[in-house]
């Protein structure tokens, strides 16, 4: 058991291309004191970078406009993709800290070159469809707090490529303090406008209960909505490889241990935050907007100005409620913006063993996102309901996109060859993983097929 262990990796690492994300790869020291809680602050962070993307711009309208349409009916919804969201990042996590490579270096070391090929292609597509959210997110809350025109904010967008790699030059540790500030931020803002909404909790509480209403069609549209817009692929490559930041002993079978059992304690912790915020946002739509026409709210726009209008919002509309949003918002597509970018470092190395500067690197991850973003505001003259459906649009290409991740990502962590087997899913986590996998492929292609139906 021991030889598995400390061998695997080493032995899978001629396969791959170097160490995944070289310039940050354990550079973040871990004391030796064996307390718990300083463990858990010393392998805290990744956890954090990995949340961004379950509250990033593309939950917002799905969430809040689940609960302005159907009150509190889909906190069982939020629930349960949460639970699904914890085993799949443990499984990613536990497969960079064991065997030394990210989701991408591991595709690519145990398939054919054909179908890494094709799974390259659709990562970095569906890593585009997470970045077109983030860009829209943060170019709309720039205009809704400074009135910058949407192709300026689109544009400026491109330059927090030149952030990250200050942060970078700074160390991975002064990213993950950022991403944690700005998570806190936006909680801070959603649990003071829910506070100020006073919702009906024992009736939230109570529908974290399934309900059999979610299966009419227009609830289970916005369910699967819901899920689609939570449970997102690049996550998986991400956490896979920025797991890898601790430096630790790994040749000593107890080290390896602590390091997965404190990076699970980080992930889960981090992963219940995203679902308070998610229940949040699902709460602020139900107890403000619930029956007062929700067909308006499709828009950042339009829940930007429904939160100071008295006759949507109600008595505790305010300007101040509507800015908190838009603060809340610039926060979330800076925080995914970072991620993003990470993320498409990772599959370009990983899949293609693409080797270029790190300041090209992530300029055309940037770049490649940003361009239809562009054509498509220049084209509706600036019209944000046309960014609106592009976002939407691309939260259903990544439902299509992540089967290819789970399926890889089930496989290499339930094969001993690969983990070791002291390492290899047990039965239970196995049997877990291929039933979301199965159910969430089923439920990703309903929403593919509902999206189709509404262009006819």
């Amino acid at each position: 058991m021991t030889d598995n262990v400390s061998t695997k990796p080493r032995d899978l690492m001629g396969s791959a291309n170097g160490p995944s994300l070289e310039e940050i790869n354990g550079t973040v020291t871990i004391p030796k004191e064996k307390g718990f809680w300083k463990n858990l602050m010393a392998f805290s962070g990744p956890g954090a970078l990995v949340a961004v993307g379950y509250m990033d711009p593309g939950n917002w309208v799905t969430s809040i406009g689940g609960g302005a349409k159907y009150g509190y009916l889909l906190m069982s919804v939020i629930l349960i993709s949460s639970l699904i969201a914890m085993l799949l990042q443990y499984m990613a996590a536990k497969l960079g800290i064991v065997t030394q490579m990210d989701l991408a270096q591991a595709t690519r070391a145990h398939t054919t070159k054909r179908i890494g090929a094709v799974l390259w292609v659709v990562t970095e597509l569906a890593i585009m469809a997470t970045d077109i959210a983030e860009v829209i997110g943060g170019a709309i809350a720039l205009q809704l707090l400074f009135g910058v025109p949407l192709i300026i904010g689109v544009s400026l967008t491109v330059f927090d490529v030149l952030l990250l790699l200050l942060l970078t030059k700074l160390g991975f540790r002064k990213i993950e303090a950022i991403v944690i500030c700005l998570i806190a931020v936006i909680l801070v803002v959603f649990a003071y406008e829910v506070i100020i909404a006073q919702p009906d909790m024992g009736a939230a509480v109570a529908n974290f209960v399934p309900r059999t209403e979610i299966m009419h069609s227009g609830q289970l549209t916005m369910a699967l909505g819901i899920v689609g817009a939570t449970v997102m692929p690049h996550n998986l490559y991400l956490h896979s490889s920025i797991s890898q930041t601790r430096k630790f002993n790994r040749e000593d079978p107890s080290e390896m241990a602590r390091a997965v059992k404190f990076t699970t304690w980080d992930s889960n912790i981090q992963l219940f935050g995203a679902f308070v915020i998610n229940c949040l946002l699902l709460l602020l739509g139900a107890a403000m907007f619930f029956g007062k026409g929700a067909d308006q709210l499709g828009t950042f726009g339009n829940l930007y100005a429904a939160l100071q209008d008295n006759k949507l919002a109600g008595a505790v509309a305010s300007p101040l409620l509507s800015t908190l949003f838009a603060v809340a918002l610039l926060a979330s597509g800076q925080n995914s913006t970072i991620t993003g970018t990470l993320t498409g470092q990772i599959t370009m190395e990983g899949f293609i063993n693409l080797k270029v500067p790190l300041w090209v690197r992530r300029l055309l991850t940037r770049l490649i996102a940003v361009a239809p973003v562009i054509i498509v505001t220049i084209w509706f003259g600036g019209d944000e309901t046309a960014l609106d459906n592009l976002l939407v649009n691309s939260q259903v290409f990544l439902s299509i996109a992540l089967p290819f991740s789970m399926i890889p990502l089930t496989v290499f962590t339930s094969s001993k060859k690969i983990m070791g087997e002291r390492w290899v899913n047990k039965p239970w986590v196995t049997i877990a993983a291929w039933t979301c996998t199965v159910v969430l492929t089923i439920l990703n292609c309903q929403i593919v097929w509902e999206s189709i139906r509404g262009l006819f």
